[in-house]
């Protein structure tokens, strides 16, 4: 378990926090002493975690919307400024990807669902909260992407691929823009990850294979290590993998 720090660092607003990175890096950030705003579509999974972060002594409230529906996404943000307060950081970690990944068998209607919530939904978010930030002078965007948008891998296929490694464009022209408004942002890269996730792969995934991956927890840490770092330091971009790295052949 990561380790609990006492007082409060701000509202931290985490999206696809019913499971996976998304909830990990909730309870890391309730853990380090946020106020976690938490998003996903699941309510059930939401009310779940948020006992769990009261259970361990931090603060959080649960947002159930769809992100990728541009309405609901803008009704959540400010429900959490109206029960919370300014958002300080926001963890953008929901994600798709589909089975059939590849140009013979893409679908380009579920090619435009997958952009729609990897690369739109962030990009509007990232949109609607500047200004706030800017009023403040300070705020921070972890958006989580993945090592197919650092390096090209095979196996993710073209819309996942495309829309995560635009995510890098986003972090670098935050920071090159808003930089001198306090605002800062990172282009988080994990490799595998041990999560429902690979339930979206062509081809079931071992055991033997999951074991070498990285676990959710893993990359909270990373989250955490981002999300307090001090203001005048940002991490423009950091890439974690497992030590086995099946992307280098690792098995």
């Amino acid at each position: 378990m990561i380790e609990r720090e006492e007082g409060r660092r701000g509202i931290a607003w985490v999206t696809g926090a019913s499971s996976g990175i998304g909830r990990a890096s909730a309870l890391a950030l309730a853990d380090a002493g946020f106020t976690v705003a938490a998003t996903a579509r699941r309510a059930d999974a939401l009310d779940r975690l948020v006992a769990e972060i009261r259970d361990r002594g931090g603060a959080a409230m649960a947002f159930p919307a769809d992100i990728s529906v541009a309405s609901q996404q803008s009704e959540t943000i400010a429900r959490v400024n109206d029960g919370l307060g300014p958002i300080t950081t926001a963890v953008l970690a929901a994600g798709t990807n589909t089975p059939r990944r590849f140009w013979p068998e893409l679908d380009m209607a579920r090619f435009t669902e997958i952009v729609d919530v990897n690369l739109v939904s962030i990009a509007a978010a990232v949109h609607e909260l500047i200004p706030a930030m800017r009023t403040q002078g300070a705020g921070q965007f972890v958006l989580v992407s993945s090592w197919a948008a650092w390096r090209h891998s095979p196996g993710a296929g073209v819309a996942y691929a495309a829309s995560k490694s635009a995510l890098g464009v986003i972090a670098e022209t935050v920071n090159a823009q808003l930089g001198r408004d306090g605002i800062r942002a990172c282009h988080l890269c994990p490799g595998d990850v041990d999560t429902d996730f690979l339930a979206q792969r062509p081809s079931e995934v071992t055991s033997a294979q999951r074991a070498r991956m990285l676990s959710p927890d893993a990359v909270a840490r990373a989250v955490r290590f981002v999300a307090t770092s001090p203001a005048e330091t940002c991490v423009n971009e950091l890439v974690l993998t497992p030590t086995r790295n099946a992307a280098y052949g690792a098995v």
